[in-house]
């Protein structure tokens, strides 16, 4: 009973633990699906220090062709990373100057197609676990296996938003192509209508009959 109860304790303790780490996770990072509509342009916006590293991930999840154009300016103006109509795309890049910089997603190209975004916008580096540890200084067991779940955390948070992203757009275009195999079932099924009750019209008048009508004139 003694043994149940130690480890009963030890996972809350270590489900706390995780808790924690994943809140530390998510401090730096800034993550939004948004929709988009056609002929549409959505900005955002994010101060940044100079020094900073910083990456602008971004994938189309639904609509037309999965594409959009995006940019990204300095506080200046200047552009330092533009594309047009991507599927998705990953940009790094260290900030030079302090101020506000500014990245923008463009779906104006399209005339009646709206589009589902999702972007990953990274500045920094994760806070460190151990702020009060330098470099130096040797870490214990359980700060060793602190360090590992937190970093084992972070990719498997990864892989969960990119396999979210994949399920999303999996499912998109299952019922994109649903819609469409409805329609054209729809559609044939009509025109075999139309065809067979033609069909019956022409038979039957094959086999009607034809009365021909005499007029005598007077003798």
């Amino acid at each position: 009973m003694w043994r149940l109860q130690c480890l009963v304790k030890e996972f809350r303790w270590w489900s706390f633990l995780s808790f924690m780490l994943f809140s530390l996770g998510c401090v730096t990072a800034s993550e939004l699906t948004f929709e988009l509509p056609d002929n549409a342009k959505q900005c955002f916006y994010e101060d940044i220090t100079q020094g900073t590293k910083c990456t602008l991930e971004f994938q189309v999840i639904t609509g037309g062709h999965y594409d959009v154009d995006c940019r990204l300016e300095d506080p200046d103006g200047i552009v330092l990373y533009k594309e047009m109509k991507k599927q998705y795309d990953s940009f790094t890049f260290t900030a030079t100057r302090n101020g506000t910089y500014k990245f923008c997603f463009s779906n104006e190209f399209s005339t009646f197609t709206h589009k589902t975004v999702y972007f990953d916008f990274q500045v920094g580096d994760d806070p460190p676990l151990f702020p009060n540890v330098n470099g130096a200084t040797a870490l214990t067991q359980m700060e060793s296996s602190c360090v590992s779940i937190h970093e084992a955390l972070k990719s498997v948070i990864d892989y969960q938003t990119h396999f979210r992203l994949r399920e999303a757009q999996g499912r998109s275009r299952a019922e994109d192509l649903n819609s469409r195999v409805a329609y054209w079932s729809v559609g044939e099924a009509v025109i075999l209508l139309v065809v067979s009750i033609g069909q019956v019209f022409l038979l039957k008048s094959f086999f009607s009959d034809k009365r021909t009508t005499t007029t005598r004139v007077g003798s």
